[in-house]
């Protein structure tokens, strides 16, 4: 399981610390530089000789950067620093300077000191000594700290006259040729994108490295991608964003890493622990871990029979649409669920017992409902079925996930046992229908925000679908899960992942409404399984919804056994 932190926790959280004199930045660099290290060592099967470019801003976010390329440059690694500030963090550029590496000051004819940074990750006095480092660069030790390694408190803020001048264009063309290229120039007191200088020097290289695709450097974030959301995840609506290979974050992975649209240009994760003691029942948001499922999921034991396993009443498909109920139990089925009660109109009736012949047709005992998938709210019978189902569902306090044409006729206020599953399109019609002023593309762009406001405007839990789901639900929870390939953009997998979640919410429906942050929790293990489900589809290549529903049965299997 997977935990992130707002910005204000961090930094509450290294208070204490920095009051008593740990090394934070120096843990910090170390932590960067052996990552880096380790994955030039692995591109190029050595880490003498390789080249590293580092885009340094202001601030102490720089100053990690240029002690993480101090110690590089003392493992033969050729180190340029590319400061887009007249005033870089002054002890981590003597380091630099000290250890062989160069830098220069990147002018485009503009003011090049950008904005401050206000990471309060300071130096301060280290243990020396430990084994001498292997030239793998998998194992940097404090044996390499720079000579300043006794010193604290902020950096002086002064104008460094001696850096020689390089263009920005030239600077961009040196980084684009290099082995590696480390983006420090704003860390998590950062707000937007880059700007002067380093805007230039930030978009010349997004569109460069873009255009070269797989054949370029090796990017680095640290801490997180410059003038990324670092709470909220939110992309900048100006500038650019630098994408990252790898972003190596310090003392607790920051929200904005796990959630969208950030989460796309974060790359690999890779945390640093610097011993801040952070509060994991307090984290702004969780991904679970595939070990994470076996603890959620509904497994059960000898003495269990089909409806101590949990009956899923499923109302979903129309003649138009009789594929989307199809899909729906049949995912629910191999789920695991102890049995399925479909409702629907004869064609579609019978398509579903061509295909699941255990399914049971007819109203009966259910313990949660599934309502929606190939619904159209025009379909007067269909429709009708699924707000009387609901109806019962909230009065009885069975739970429900209620997708696609039940979103149309939801009531006003839902239960948070209740989950609703929009894309994003639908997720902008539900809320302007509820007078937000909203579109598609505003969602996209802030995820999490309209989320949570379509949970507080309705109570239930939202699973909002896309690249990197985001889930919300009661106790201001959130989870975020990114397990699935982009080959699961296709036709009826949401269905299936509908059909999954309704199992899930079949087999602990009793939890679920006892403990509503319970729904969230299944909510996100149901994207989890869908995602590495279509992945045992067909590894790396193109899946169908059918195939990702026959893949649950191994993929459940195979997640539980991992935690045996």
């Amino acid at each position: 399981m997977i935990h992130g932190f707002t910005a204000a926790q961090i930094r509450a959280a290294e208070e204490p610390l920095l009051a008593e004199g740990r090394p934070l930045m120096q843990h910090a660099a170390f932590g960067l530089a052996g990552a880096v290290a380790g994955e030039l060592a692995d591109r190029r099967g050595r880490l003498s000789g390789s080249v590293v470019v580092l885009l340094v801003g202001p601030g102490n976010n720089g100053g990690d950067t240029l002690h993480a390329g101090a110690l590089l440059a003392r493992r033969g690694v050729r180190v340029l620093a590319l400061c887009t500030t007249a005033a870089p963090h002054a002890e981590g550029l003597a380091a630099l300077r000290r250890a062989g590496g160069r830098a220069v000051l990147v002018t485009d004819g503009l003011d090049p000191t950008g904005s401050a940074d206000e990471d309060r990750r300071v130096g301060g006095e280290a243990d020396a000594g430990g084994p001498e480092p292997i030239d793998d660069g998998r194992h940097l030790t404090t044996a390499a700290l720079p000579d300043d390694r006794h010193r604290r408190g902020r950096h002086a803020a002064h104008p460094v006259p001696d850096l020689p001048a390089l263009w920005a264009g030239d600077a961009a063309a040196e980084a684009a040729t290099a082995d590696a290229i480390l983006d420090g120039l704003l860390g998590i007191g950062g707000r937007g994108a880059p700007r002067g200088v380093a805007a230039v020097l930030t978009t010349v290289l997004a569109q460069t490295l873009g255009d070269r695709g797989i054949d370029g450097p090796l990017v680095v974030a640290v801490d997180v991608p410059s003038g990324v959301g670092v709470d909220d995840g939110a992309l900048p609506t100006e500038g650019s964003v630098l994408p990252a290979d790898l972003t190596v974050t310090f003392g607790g992975v920051k929200a904005g890493l796990l959630l969208p649209p950030s989460s796309a240009v974060a790359g690999t994760v890779w945390p640093v622990d610097l011993g801040l003691g952070l509060d994991d029942e307090h984290a702004a948001v969780i991904r679970l871990d595939p070990e994470d499922v076996a603890a959620l999921w509904p497994v059960p034991g000898p003495g269990d029979h089909k409806y101590t396993r949990g009956v899923l009443g499923v109302v979903a498909g129309t003649a138009a649409y009789p594929g989307a109920a199809v899909l729906t139990v049949s995912a629910a089925a191999r789920a695991g669920v102890g049995m399925i009660r479909y409702q629907g109109p004869e064609r579609v009736v019978d398509a579903v017992l061509a295909a699941r012949p255990e399914v049971v047709h007819g109203a009966g005992r259910v313990q949660a409902w599934l309502l929606g998938p190939g619904v159209d709210p025009g379909d007067d019978e269909q429709a009708g079925r699924v707000r009387e189902s609901l109806a019962a569902a909230l009065a009885a306090g069975q739970p429900a996930v209620l997708d696609a044409g039940a979103l149309a006729v939801l009531p006003d206020r839902l239960a948070p046992w209740c989950v609703l599953t929009p894309h994003a399109g639908e997720l902008a019609t539900l809320l302007a229908a509820r007078g937000a002023h909203v579109d598609r593309a505003a969602v996209e762009s802030e995820p999490l925000r309209w989320a949570r406001r379509a949970h507080e405007l309705t109570g239930a839990t939202v699973l909002l679908k896309g690249a990197t789901t985001v889930v919300v639900g009661a106790q201001g929870v959130c989870f975020t899960q990114a397990d699935a390939p982009g080959w699961l953009a296709t036709a009826g997998s949401g269905d299936v992942l509908a059909g999954l979640l309704g199992a899930l919410l079949a087999g602990r429906a009793e939890e679920a409404v006892d403990d509503p942050s319970v729904v969230a929790a299944l909510a996100a293990v149901a994207a989890l399984v869908h995602g590495r489900a279509a992945r045992r589809a067909n590894p790396g290549g193109p899946v169908t919804a059918m195939a990702v529903a026959e893949a649950l049965p191994a993929t459940v299997a195979e997640l539980l056994a991992a935690a045996e």
